[in-house]
């Protein structure tokens, strides 16, 4: 019998139409005679829609004609089971109700991958594939997951961060740290979004404003951190969850400037590819001794945050100071899903779609045994107004 896979996708995120081809290529690449996909495309603005044409890229050409053809949807529970619905009933109206038993969340940044539609399914108790709410929010924000890898002895690169009512108020001081802290060049960007949105790289005091304001536009809170001169970015993939995780082979973007860009990543060799769309040497020319390194950061990575699915976790190598790494950011939910960086390795894509989806059952089924209910009720005995009674 076929699994229901509700794959959801798109958000009110900036990077809204990158998951819309992430999730397009997968829906093409997961096997028909396994599954029945029921696609659900979250609008910019949050609300939920369904057509089964939504697995054709070009319909997304035009979203208010796709909206008009489309039904608006919500996830309902009856009875144990799980239901994407239209909610219509009546004698003229046909009810849509597409039985679903895991979601399949391929979205991007912030209101989305930041462990906000991890939150939605945990509320309601649909099993999904990926991150939980805590690794999917920690990943996002960069200063906290700087803090929290620092504290497990992953290297990451000092950083001071702000955020926007403070640079308002407290500009100078502001400024005073950055040049004694980290100096320049420095990298600004924002803490929380990802795709190379709103990063900067400032090579004196005189463009640090500009930039700030920049990365404000996205973002609240601010992070600087140090911009290695000599850089080379490589990438690694990670696959499991907290009992088992394996790493991917190495790559290394092809950068058309200094600090690798959104149009480095998703323009480059056209619109409708998502990340196959950047230039990359696949597996990275780098030292034997550097790849297991970075492979063992990754993993360890993926294990301190408890991760879950198939995460991307970047790296940044420093070339003038032998080939130190650093962590740079994880991509808990990573365009195209990284399967260009498993297939290299044995893993066709669509088996590992299977693998995904059976670690989400996988994690249904431990929380399952676990316990979330006392057995007791204190409104019914008197205990309605707390331990010190009305007031």
């Amino acid at each position: 019998m076929k699994i229901n896979v509700a794959v959801f996708f798109g958000g009110s995120s900036v990077e809204h139409e990158v998951s819309v081809i992430s999730a397009v290529q997968a829906m093409h690449s997961m096997k028909q005679d396994k599954y029945n996909l029921v696609p659900v495309y979250i609008t910019k603005s949050g609300e939920f829609y369904h057509s089964d044409s939504m697995t054709d890229i070009n319909v997304f050409k035009d979203i208010d004609k796709l909206l008009a053809e489309s039904k608006k949807v919500s996830i309902v529970k009856e009875k144990g089971e799980f239901f994407v619905t239209d909610g219509k009933s009546g004698l003229f109206s046909k009810k849509l109700s597409c039985k679903i038993e895991i979601a399949f969340p391929i979205v991007h940044g912030t209101n989305c991958e930041d462990g906000s539609i991890a939150g939605y399914f945990e509320l309601i108790g649909l099993p999904y594939v990926s991150c939980d709410v805590v690794s999917a929010a920690v990943g996002m924000d960069k200063v906290l997951f700087k803090s929290v890898l620092q504290a497990d002895g992953i290297p990451t690169l000092p950083c001071i961060y702000f955020y926007g009512k403070q640079w308002v108020s407290d500009k100078t001081r502001i400024i005073s740290e950055i040049n004694e802290k980290i100096g320049y060049p420095l990298i600004v960007k924002p803490a929380n979004l990802g795709s190379s949105v709103g990063i900067v790289k400032v090579k004196s005091e005189s463009e640090l404003e500009d930039a700030v304001s920049l990365s404000m536009s996205f973002a609240g809170k601010i992070l600087i951190e140090r911009a290695i001169t000599e850089l080379r970015e490589i990438n690694c993939s990670v696959l499991g969850d907290c009992d088992e995780c394996r790493p991917s082979v190495c790559e290394e973007p092809i950068m058309s400037d200094e600090i690798l860009s959104y149009k480095d990543k998703y323009v480059s060799e056209g619109k409708s590819k998502g990340m196959t769309s950047l230039k990359r040497k696949i597996p990275a020319d780098i030292p034997k001794e550097k790849e297991e390194e970075i492979k063992r950061y990754a993993c360890e990575t993926f294990r301190t945050l408890g991760c879950n699915g198939v995460v991307r976790i970047d790296f940044l190598m420093d070339a003038a100071d032998d080939n130190k790494v650093y962590v740079n950011e994880i991509n808990t939910i990573p365009g195209s899903l990284s399967f260009y960086l498993w297939e290299p390795a044995g893993l066709p894509y669509t088996d590992m779609l299977d693998e995904l989806i059976d670690l989400g059952f996988k994690r249904a089924r431990m929380k399952n045994n676990l316990m979330f209910t006392y057995d007791t009720n204190i409104l019914a005995s008197g205990g309605a107004f707390g331990s010190k009674g009305k007031k």
